[in-house]
């Protein structure tokens, strides 16, 4: 997929970080997940599968702010990966307006609440974090566009599967995304759930 077809402050963005073209995976990922298409996306670390999430996220949300509830939650493992992720984000949303928040376990939760209020367009959070602050009526889930997993390799050691299963519950609508660098039996069992007729971009 050519960098042509993405949203123009996107693509501005890109290109300001060096980024000509997309590479062989991302060729096979972009299409899919621009089409809205729930998705696995299986490959080892370095295929670019993490940047090609973010690239359809920000096009998805138009590169634009839009209201005050969050439109796209991208569940991480720990504060250390949220906080990476969102760095990444930056990266591609210099020249937009979007805001982006990490909910992490190690921050006070009232905080979280009132900082998540004034308006969120991309919210970075862990599945343990993200679940009580949602339940404690936070964080608003109803204009969720893509709700995606990020290295969701380490499910099952905790309850984060547990977390995420009744998370998606809550979820009307959406596109659903998980990345990993291996199919495992607990991201496969989401296809019971919410992820029934997803398509699988794995690399070769």
């Amino acid at each position: 997929m050519s960098f042509k077809k993405l949203h123009p402050l996107l693509k501005e963005s890109l290109e300001n970080e060096g980024f000509e073209n997309s590479n062989a995976f991302q060729k096979k990922v972009l299409p899919v997940l621009k089409g809205g298409s729930d998705t696995y996306i299986i490959a080892p670390k370095g295929k670019g599968k993490t940047t090609a999430l973010i690239i359809a996220t920000i096009h998805k949300l138009k590169a634009t702010a839009f209201e005050d509830s969050p439109r796209a939650i991208i569940v991480v493992k720990d504060k250390a990966d949220a906080l990476n992720l969102k760095d990444e984000f930056e990266r591609f949303t210099k020249n937009t307006d979007l805001r982006i928040y990490t909910l992490y376990d190690e921050y006070d939760i009232e905080k979280q609440k009132t900082e998540i209020y004034p308006g969120q367009d991309i919210v970075i959070a862990t599945p343990a974090r993200l679940s009580k602050i949602y339940f404690l009526n936070g964080i608003h889930l109803g204009q969720i566009q893509i709700f995606a997993i990020e290295d969701a390799d380490y499910l099952g050691r905790n309850n984060a599967y547990n977390q995420i299963l009744r998370l998606s519950e809550s979820l009307d609508k959406g596109q659903f995304v998980i990345t990993a660098d291996e199919m495992n039996s607990k991201i496969q069992n989401y296809q019971n759930s919410f992820m029934g007729n997803a398509r699988l971009v794995k690399a070769k």
